[in-house]
């Protein structure tokens, strides 16, 4: 549990912000909340009373630094994280404290490990991108899968997911990764991040009983292209989304999450399931839960406090699946989702 400790929650208004700000309390941390919208913050703060509102924005930098002062963490929950998370990194590497944020947005994680990576290390830094449900549990879940192994020749991410209401920061997000990417596709081969325009096959994928065989879109690729290659030797990381999902995303009436109970959480549920492959041989490791936006919560708190209690194996920009002990890490969230190898 959390020891008092402040953490700055930027973003703390949006959807997936306000599960981590009631996940740090859970926890036994103290939020900070901050954003750009001052209105937003002081509406948060009616629903959890006694807590600091501290307005910042990313083209402020001294209000980023007043909205970390005196925290042991932050945490960014505000996207497009192409806009949001080198400014708030800035600030982190200014305050010396480490970084977390929940970014989906390839093009962003890849440029944290790329613009960060040597001033972070040498700073003797933590920072730890993408640690939500796209990025951040498909790379613990790998990371799992492998076990002893040092290389593998594919790895495989499949998801299921009863239904897809995207958040407005999920369709922003999208939005500004193609337009990043000039509405090519993207998927790692041969070792590397490749833009193409091809179609993306459809497939079938067989999951863990009781699901069975699903139709699947492949290559359907998210953050994993580029959490698990920062650390594990597969040169092919190919990632695959139940045709239903893919529906609800792509149709623009679709709408956000309606929350199911009190806690705000959906009832929708997933089901991720986790190939390596070396040789003849394959390992698996599944995850399944409740809500891909609830669930990024839990993953990030528990992220901020394994490095808080220095229960970590890296300094620098740092996966999921670099940082923590996978197995260990998984297991701890056993109140949020059900995890198993094999």
């Amino acid at each position: 549990m959390g020891t008092g400790q402040a953490v700055t929650v930027f973003g703390a208004y949006g959807h997936t912000g306000r599960f981590v700000v009631a996940e740090l309390r859970d926890r036994g941390f103290v939020p900070v909340l901050s954003g750009r919208d001052a209105g937003k913050l002081e509406a948060l703060a009616a629903d959890f009373p006694g807590l600091d509102v501290r307005p910042a924005s990313v083209d402020d930098p001294g209000s980023l630094d007043r909205a970390l002062a005196g925290a042991a963490a932050v945490v960014n929950t505000a996207g497009p994280f192409a806009a949001t998370a080198a400014p708030v990194i800035e600030a982190a590497l200014r305050a010396g404290v480490p970084y977390v944020d929940v970014a989906a947005e390839i093009e962003a994680n890849a440029d944290t490990f790329a613009h960060f990576g040597e001033r972070a290390r040498a700073a003797g830094a933590v920072i730890v991108p993408a640690m939500a449900f796209f990025g951040g549990l498909g790379d613990l879940l790998a990371t799992a899968a492998m076990g002893d192994w040092t290389a593998a020749d594919e790895a495989h991410i499949a998801y299921a997911l009863s239904s897809w209401h995207p958040t407005a920061g999920t369709r922003d997000s999208g939005t500004v990764s193609r337009e990043r990417r000039g509405g090519r596709r993207v998927r790692f081969t041969g070792g590397r991040l490749e833009y193409h325009q091809d179609d993306l096959p459809s497939l079938k994928w067989t999951f863990p009983e009781p699901m069975g065989v699903r139709p699947v879109i492949g290559e359907f690729s998210m953050a994993d292209v580029v959490t698990i290659p920062s650390h594990l030797a597969v040169p092919e990381v190919r990632s695959y989304m139940t045709v239903e999902a893919v529906e609800d995303l792509s149709a623009p009436d679709t709408p956000s999450p309606a929350a199911a109970d009190g806690s705000g959480r959906s009832d929708q549920t997933f089901l991720v399931d986790v190939a390596v492959r070396s040789g003849g041989t394959e390992r698996r490791a599944t995850a399944s839960g409740r809500d891909i936006y609830a669930i990024s919560a839990p993953l990030a708190v528990e992220a901020v406090h394994r490095v808080l209690t220095g229960r970590t194996r890296a300094t620098g920009v740092a996966s999921a699946g670099r940082i923590f002990d996978a197995p260990d890490f998984l297991r701890a969230l056993s109140a949020h989702l059900s995890f198993e190898t094999g």
